[in-house]
């Protein structure tokens, strides 16, 4: 029976998850304003709201002189607009990603990162720079991080099955194929010409660079088709992430679920990392820093992280556009200065408890 002190105290609970998350909302907002805005085109965050609006109802929206002559709704939807709203949409998934890895595995630092799938892509990706190999002709290095990324994904599946689906076999074979697949890059650097080695290195940084509306277009049917799902199931996440044995008897499918969840996350974040290179940290830290606010509840914690991704990415990418100025440092290295921090501050708060 449910008392009144626990009524009360999941009432103020519910109340502190939406407010973190409207708050949230608001932020990203905000910061979509601002992140439009840089660039050499000098346009207030008002401009650009305005510019927005212009090419959404062209007709229904009166543009300043000054506006017009420069060209100012071309420019934000041209250049500016895609690559804001890809950081977005790439932030949300990769977070919602780190989640679900987070949640099945039971362990704190998993994350598309560290169970080999980033590196996998990587690699996919060097061999298509470097030896020219790849089986989508026209997009070789797209097409081949996306394969060898899901590759990995079904490798890590596969080993698992063998040895009985659980948290510690799927991480000891995502850490296994992480060295495999970093052993087989570093030998192709080695052998490649300086160009190409400089390419693959580039691409391994992580970066916002070569968003376009299409790519923008794949990734958001992409999230916009994992997330329900995800969220439909989310009691079950729940219930796995208290442990085998407990998901058991509550009727949870454990080892088919293990599979779709983490298939899910695979399928987004090789999605994302195909077009974007290497951007680490974010599906690690945003879950931890959601979950240290409005606790472990995956029907909340999942588009919350992705929210809290989405700033993290956007916000990275904003520092990475103006911390020095003519030059734009990849994201992938904004999001490790960034996320480091964060991560020690956790391990420490953490060990202090």
């Amino acid at each position: 029976m449910i008392t009144d002190t626990g009524r009360q105290e999941y009432a103020r609970l519910t109340e502190k998850r939406a407010l973190f998350i409207t708050s949230l909302i608001l932020i990203l907002i905000a910061l979509a304003g601002v992140a439009v805005t840089l660039g050499s085109a000098d346009l207030s965050v008002a401009d650009s709201y305005l510019a927005v609006l212009a090419g959404l109802f062209p007709d229904a929206v009166d543009l300043p002189d000054r506006m017009i002559e420069s060209n100012a709704v071309g420019i934000v939807w041209g250049w500016r607009l895609h690559r804001v709203l890809f950081a977005i949409a790439a932030g949300f998934g990769l977070a919602i990603a780190g989640s679900v890895m987070q949640g099945v595995l039971r362990n704190p630092l998993a994350s598309p990162f560290t169970l080999g799938i980033a590196s996998a892509a990587s690699c996919g990706a060097s061999v298509a720079i470097i030896l020219g190999a790849g089986f989508l002709s026209g997009y070789l290095v797209v097409g081949n991080a996306f394969l060898f990324a899901m590759l990995a994904a079904g490798a890590i599946y596969g080993m698992a099955r063998l040895r009985g689906m659980g948290s510690e076999t799927m991480i000891l074979a995502g850490i296994a194929l992480m060295y495999l697949f970093s052993a087989v890059t570093s030998l192709l650097q080695y052998l490649g010409n300086s160009e190409k080695v400089q390419a693959v290195v580039f691409w391994m940084f992580g970066s916002l660079d070569k968003s376009s509306w299409p790519k923008l277009a794949i990734v958001t049917v992409v999230v916009a088709a994992a997330v329900p799902p995800l969220l439909w199931r989310a009691w079950d996440l729940n219930a796995l992430a208290e442990g085998d044995e407990t998901a058991k008897s509550l009727g949870v499918p454990v080892e088919r679920s293990m599979a779709g969840f983490m298939l899910a996350a695979s399928l987004v974040t090789a999605v994302i990392i195909c077009f974007t290179g290497t951007i680490g940290f974010i599906g690690l830290v945003a879950p931890h820093i959601t979950r240290m606010v409005i606790g472990t509840d995956h029907r909340t914690l999942l588009p919350a992280s992705g929210l809290v991704g989405a700033v993290l990415l956007l916000g990275a990418d904003c520092l990475a556009r103006t911390l020095i100025p003519g030059t734009i440092i990849p994201v992938g290295i904004m999001t490790a200065f960034l996320g480091i921090p964060f991560f020690l501050y956790l391990f420490m708060r953490r060990r202090d408890a």
